[in-house]
């Protein structure tokens, strides 16, 4: 049986709904639509048959009555297009009165249960696009996080920032402390790495006098999965010239509140069993206090590793301070940041590409942001001295995991960037809290997984 190519001239199943809607149940419009979608559900009477149509605007009954359309020869799943007038069954439900159906596209395989829904998350993730066909909630997170990262480039486009395009194979990664993924250049003989991080490339650009630019698009960490990490992330960074870490913590709010309330139609969400309000401004924390508040504020290296394991961290893989001050962060402070908060003031030790705070050489002008006790991102009040930013870059080498410096870019810093803020906001982070999602995986249309046996 040969299928037709093609079904045009369509309308959207939301728009014929709505013309149905003002109708006067048992009545029908003159007009004609031609809707096409997926048969999700069928039910007989007598001569009538009634299917459940749905495209990505959403879901309305056709009626189909056999003596105006001929028989309905169509299972579950199958793709149609239809022909026919706005109508209301006498029971009050928005519905098409078919008067032609065509078989656009057979399916070869069973759908799961269309009442409930796929409900194996190995499945759901393994098979996205069955959970997206018969879980209507998971098309709804993933239209809301179109519509995130669509309002994310709105806000940043509105306050005149320029959106580019850095590269994503890199002949040295850098950015931050992170295990990379390497490839083979074949046309160059040379290993290159997938990005980890925008930075050093966006801050070339400020260095080149774009002033403020942003990049929205896929990082790479060759590193471990959970419910808030993979491997292959998505993250925009922007960077503004003339500006420190306190303007940027005022952008970040700013930008949040507002993304949240275009796509959500207000500030107050409900995230990992918490209701949190994102309206600006937010709560204000130093690191030095809140770690103070736990009982774990000490320069000693030695010191801060015998309070942990008191408190039964294992710290075997620890070999710094700045490592052991990293676990008691994520152990202790960040789970605590619910409500949305500003963690600011980092150690230097942690911190390789900031700016030291004013009155003290050993902490540096950074926050991270969290909310839920999940951190949504990253920002500096950036270094722009190349004989400090060369100096960082061995010290972080000797880190365990640290990346090899930048030459280039320590010889473009040279050539004078302006005091400047940047900021790393993580996107499937972002679309968690607004969606309400306790797993990355569910924000994530293709997550990666083990090989089944």
């Amino acid at each position: 049986m040969s299928l037709p190519k093609r079904f045009p001239a369509r309308d959207e199943i939301a728009t014929v709904r709505a013309e149905a809607e003002k109708l006067e149940p048992g009545g029908e419009a003159h007009d004609k639509r031609r809707l096409a979608g997926r048969v999700m559900a069928r039910r007989e009477m007598g001569k009538l048959v009634f299917l459940d149509l749905v495209d990505r605007s959403g879901r309305i009954q056709l009626l189909c009555d056999t003596s105006r359309t001929g028989p309905i020869d169509i299972d579950l799943g199958d793709i149609v297009g239809v022909t026919g007038s706005p109508a209301r069954a006498k029971r009050g439900e928005p519905s098409l009165a078919v008067d032609e159906l065509e078989l656009l596209a057979k399916i070869q395989r069973a759908l799961p249960d269309t009442f409930h829904g796929l409900t194996d998350v190995e499945t759901r993730y393994r098979q996205r696009y069955l959970d997206l066909l018969v879980n209507e909630q998971t098309r709804a997170d993933f239209e809301l996080r179109t519509r995130i990262v669509a309002a994310v480039r709105r806000q940043l486009d509105d306050a005149g920032f320029l959106e580019v395009e850095t590269p994503v194979l890199q002949p040295r990664y850098g950015g931050g402390f992170a295990e990379p993924f390497v490839t083979h250049y074949n046309a160059l003989d040379a290993d290159y790495y997938l990005r980890i991080a925008t930075e050093l490339y966006l801050k070339r650009l400020i260095v080149g006098g774009l002033e403020k630019v942003y990049e929205l698009g896929k990082d790479f960490r060759n590193e471990g999965l959970s419910y808030k990490h993979v491997p292959e992330f998505t993250m925009v960074e922007w960077y503004e010239a003339y500006t420190d870490y306190r303007d940027q913590m005022e952008r970040v709010e700013r930008l949040i509140e507002a993304v949240a309330h275009e796509t959500t139609g207000g500030t107050k969400v409900t995230y990992r069993g918490h209701e949190v309000d994102l309206k600006a401004p937010w709560l204000r924390v130093k690191l030095s206090d809140a770690l103070e508040e736990q009982g774990l504020w000490t320069r000693a290296a030695d010191d801060l590793r015998s309070r942990l394991e008191e408190r039964g961290v294992d710290t075997g893989q620890d070999k710094s301070w700045a490592q052991l001050v990293d676990h008691a962060l994520s152990h202790f402070v960040e789970p605590a940041l619910i409500e949305p908060t500003i963690l600011h003031d980092y150690p230097v030790e942690l911190s390789p590409f900031a700016r030291a705070t004013d009155d003290d050489p050993a902490t540096v002008e950074r926050f991270e942001y969290f909310v839920g006790g999940t951190e949504l991102g990253n920002a500096f009040t950036e270094l722009n001295d190349p004989l400090e930013q060369a100096l960082r870059f061995e010290q972080q080498a000797a880190e365990v995991g640290g990346e090899p410096g930048d030459p280039d870019y320590v010889e473009a810093l040279a050539y004078g960037m302006p005091p400047t803020g940047g900021v790393g906001l993580g996107i499937d982070r972002l679309a968690m809290v607004l969606a309400g999602r306790d797993n990355i995986r569910d924000v994530v249309l293709f997550p990666a997984l083990r090989r089944r046996d």
